[in-house]
């Protein structure tokens, strides 16, 4: 049933009808639909707009609705044009006449953007909890790798040593930033737009507060016009989501490069990784590769938001349609890759060996010869000059700087002296960077500390 046929004289082209419904992706909103139904009508009953009985009527058809839904004994299928008109079709089939005035005070303008921004709203609550568990994975093999030392990169090249805790602790605050953007949006998500009707809202005495407080919302819309054609709140957290897919991906691509021979820093779970239709030998890692990839498709949703609602006048327009699959296949795929990261991540084999070997090789501790230097009252720039010397020299014998002789450190400057050499051992380097945000272990145990004091109080 159409809810708007009165004004033609026949019915659409069968292609139009398919291509104007929305009900093959928009169905997995039914619970909010009659969640948001419900409290509509007790609020028609509670303004004496609409009689008590047929509330009471409203109410449990809803009820048995939902349940049938649920139940798998009511398929969501069929000729409606989307699953508001699919909801309210089949209330009235169900009750009567009692259904024909559920819609009375509103539009399905404002009601899906209450659909919306409840479904929105519970995504938030559900991928704050994959983050708080991806948090607290991290978190746990931080505390297991403080001593873990390894190679710090900057252009991809060794830079200097660090922790794999270190490292780790990195994309903690990575992540925390993004739960923290999530709890920010969902305060401009959780704003009620019912009462606002198509755009100029409704001659009936309604109480928009009581609808929303009945479902959770902290405050209601202030303009109704504004109200209909909002989609802000699609596009924030399609924004938010691009954020989290970006640092997987850039984690994902160091896992990638770990795994591979020429780093041979972790060996992924057999579990999480595939082989060669020809060739024997191999083990990808598909599941960190695909997670790289379905990046682009977050963001593609993001894209698809900001292209359909760049030119549209107020108020509502049928383009707005458009922002269900993207924020649905976005929401989708974020929890799905959290979900396969984390059980990848915690069933990862770290070679503390071949990441130490690396932190020795490389001349990661060349910026710790300079700082000797400066320590010992030369200005910077030289100290830097002079270590540069140092590493050619050192690369022309295939030897790393501590293993250089005394006399050889003195050819090149007759400041060093034997006290160079406990200086610029990996562990001394890493160590002795005990500042807020360092490697050192007593800096990194106080992070470890920080990300488990967020993850507990958001865990309450």
């Amino acid at each position: 049933m159409k809810l708007w046929g009165g004004r033609f004289n026949t019915g659409a082209d069968e292609a139009a009808s398919s291509f104007n419904s929305s009900l093959s992706f928009d169905k997995r909103l039914f619970m909010y639909d009659i969640q948001g139904t419900v409290a509509h009508a007790k609020m028609l009953g509670k303004q004496n707009i609409i009689p008590t009985a047929d509330v009471e009527k409203i109410i449990e058809g809803l009820e048995k609705i939902l349940a049938d839904i649920q139940g798998g004994t009511l398929i969501i299928d069929g000729n409606a044009e989307d699953i508001h008109s699919f909801i309210e079709t089949e209330l009235t089939h169900r009750i009567g006449d009692a259904g024909k005035r559920v819609h009375t005070a509103r539009s399905r303008n404002d009601q899906v953007c209450l659909d919306m921004r409840m479904y929105v709203r519970d995504e938030i609550f559900k991928i704050h909890v994959a983050l708080l568990n991806l948090l607290t994975v991290l978190t746990d093999t931080a505390k297991a790798h403080v001593d873990t030392i390894m190679p710090g990169f900057t252009h991809l090249q060794k830079a200097q040593p660090i922790t794999l805790a270190h490292h780790c602790l990195a994309y903690v605050q990575m992540f925390i930033r993004d739960f923290e953007r999530l709890e920010d949006c969902r305060k401009r998500v959780n704003v009620m737009p019912l009462g606002s009707g198509a755009l100029a809202g409704t001659v009936y005495p309604i109480d928009r507060e009581f609808v929303a407080k009945e479902l959770g919302f902290a405050v209601i819309t202030q303009n109704s016009l504004d109200a209909v054609s909002d989609r802000d709140f699609c596009m924030e957290f399609a924004f938010c989501l691009s954020l989290i897919m970006t640092h997987l991906s850039r984690f994902c691509e160091e896992i990638i490069l770990w795994a591979n021979d020429a780093f041979a820093f972790i060996e992924i779970d057999d579990k999480y990784a595939t082989g060669s239709s020809i060739m024997p030998q191999k083990k990808n890692p598909d599941m960190a590769e695909l997670i790289r990839g379905k990046t682009g498709r977050v963001y593609g949703a993001l894209t698809t938001l900001f292209t359909a609602l760049k030119g549209l006048p107020l108020a509502y327009n049928k383009d707005m349609q458009e922002d269900k699959e993207a924020v649905f296949d976005a929401a989708d795929t974020v929890l799905a890759c959290l979900d396969i990261f984390i059980k990848m991540f915690a069933t990862l084999t770290f070679k503390k060996d071949k990441m130490y070997a690396a932190a020795k090789g490389g001349y990661t501790n060349a910026t710790d010869a300079a700082d000797w230097l400066v320590q010992k009252g030369m200005p910077f720039r030289e100290a830097h000059e002079i270590v540069g010397r140092l590493v050619l020299y050192a690369i022309d014998k295939k030897k790393n700087i501590e293993d250089l002789v005394l006399a050889d450190l003195q050819a090149i400057s007759p400041v060093f002296d034997n006290s160079f050499y406990a200086a610029v051992q990996i562990e001394t380097s890493v160590n002795a960077r005990n500042i807020t945000g360092g490697p050192a272990k007593a800096a990194t145990k106080k992070a470890i500390q920080y990300a488990q004091k967020f993850i507990n109080k958001k865990n309450t």
